[in-house]
Order: structure tokens, then C-alpha cells, then sequence
């Protein structure tokens, strides 16, 4: 009852009724896998969308050929990462180049993060959800923490500049990797760009055969499926979406 009267008071507008949006991503192929049908979407709809990728991902080397060395998967993962975009038919895709696997201070990350910001000033900021109670990476639990503190700030150009960046209007957050799903996205025509994006793209990642890649896959599939029951579609991504009036002091929200 207290969320309808919150809504009520203040409707929050429709995800994609925004023009300028920015997707975050602690690694290369994490937008793609939380969010990846919406970023195709949006494209689709002539939005304005960019890809933020903050770590280098240089660790990711479980299935990478072998003999490859973190640095040179650095910049193997950075045009894995300009050609799925390119995929979802995003041309933007900016890299702030942080160590992966914790390899960085907070400050250093929030800087960075926010410089980038005041730089595209989206409407809507995408990040991974760091409530999730199951999420154990510190990366992903620094972005999402860093992307929600900053999607907030943002409008104040007096506290963007302590970081030595601009002021952005940001009006939304909306959480992917997220288990508190409040808004969904209509993705159908748009999970097989997605999946594309994926595994012809990410190699290093998903090499072609691996039982990764195949589970991955239906996982993403049958998250779009049941995803698009809740939101009264035949497909659908989820995420929690919060406004500048839900972002802080109302729990309803």
C-alpha cells in the first residue's frame, strides 16, 4: 500500500521514454549479459547510447588462449568490447582502464566514474545492482556502489567538482544483475542481438564449444522468458529503477 501511494504521489516515468543513456559495466560482457537487449533497444529507437566500461579485465584469463598475459588480454578484451557494442548498434564505448580484480581505491573509481559523467551527462545511468545479496565480486559490488553514490550526486555541480568533474542532470538509476525487479523492458526481437553481442564477440571470454557459453545462453533466454511473464510480455529485461525522488529517504521505494 505505501509503494502504490509513492507511485501515486509520484509516478516515475517509463524507462525508455529517456534520450540520453549511459550503461556501466565492471568488465567487458557484463552490460551485455545484465543488459544487453535493452542497450539494443534503445539503439533501435534512435537514443543516445553509450557503453562505460570501468575495469580492464585483464584477469579474465580462466578460458582465454593459452600463453596469453594479462596485458595483452587488456587490450584483446577492449576490441571484444568495441565489436559487441557494435552489435547492439552502440558506436560509443569509452574505457576508464582500472585494474581488474580490486586493483584500485574507491576514490580512485568514483573519479573516474564521475569525470566520465559530467562528460556524456545521461538521463539514465545502468549499473549492476550492489544490493544484490548474492553478488560476491568485490568489482561488481565497487561499481554498483560507486554508479548509485554518483547517479545521485550528479545534478550538484559543486560536489561533482570535488571530483574534478562536471555537473549532470542524471534522473534515473536502473539496477541490472538485480533480484528487486520493479520495471521491465519489452526485449522481444532483441535477445538474439543480445546473445550475439555475447558469444560471437566475447572469445576470450566464451570460446566457441564451451559449456559456459551454453549455459549462459539458456540462462539468458530463460530469464527473458519469465521476466516477460512478470512485466506482461512475451520478453523482457528487468531492473530497479530509481528516480531522484526514490533515490534516498523513502523506503517504499
Amino acid at each position: 500500500m505505501r509503494r502504490l501511494l509513492l507511485s501515486l504521489a509520484s509516478p516515475m516515468r517509463k524507462l525508455e521514454s529517456y534520450e540520453r543513456y549511459l550503461f556501466i559495466g565492471p568488465h567487458p560482457d557484463d552490460i551485455e549479459i545484465g543488459a544487453g537487449a535493452t542497450a539494443a533497444k534503445l539503439a533501435r529507437m534512435g537514443r543516445k547510447v553509450a557503453f562505460l566500461i570501468a575495469l580492464d579485465g585483464r584477469y579474465g584469463l580462466r578460458l582465454a588462449p593459452e600463453g596469453t598475459t594479462p596485458t595483452e588480454l587488456i587490450e584483446i578484451r577492449k576490441k571484444e568490447a568495441i565489436a559487441s557494442a557494435s552489435v547492439l548498434g552502440v558506436g560509443d564505448v569509452r574505457f576508464l582502464g582500472l585494474s581488474d580484480g580490486g586493483g584500485y581505491t574507491m576514490d580512485e573509481l568514483e573519479d573516474a566514474m564521475a569525470k566520465a559523467i559530467g562528460d556524456y551527462r545521461p538521463d539514465v545511468i545502468f549499473a549492476p545492482d550492489p544490493c544484490l545479496r548474492s553478488e560476491c565480486h568485490i568489482d561488481h559490488l565497487n561499481v554498483g556502489n560507486a554508479a548509485r553514490h554518483l547517479a545521485c550526486l550528479a545534478p550538484y555541480k559543486e560536489i561533482m567538482a570535488t571530483h574534478k568533474a562536471q555537473g549532470a542532470d542524471v534522473k534515473a538509476i536502473a539496477f541490472y544483475f538485480t533480484s528487486m525487479t520493479n520495471t521491465y523492458v519489452k526485449t522481444s526481437g532483441y535477445v538474439e542481438e543480445q546473445l550475439k553481442a555475447i558469444f560471437s564477440c566475447h572469445l576470450s571470454q566464451f570460446p566457441e564449444g564451451c559449456p559456459d557459453a551454453r549455459s549462459i545462453s539458456m540462462y539468458i533466454k530463460l530469464r527473458a522468458f519469465f521476466l516477460g511473464l512478470r512485466g506482461l510480455r512475451f520478453s523482457a529485461e528487468g531492473f530497479r529503477m530509481l528516480d531522484q525522488t526514490r533515490m534516498h529517504c523513502f523506503s517504499e521505494s
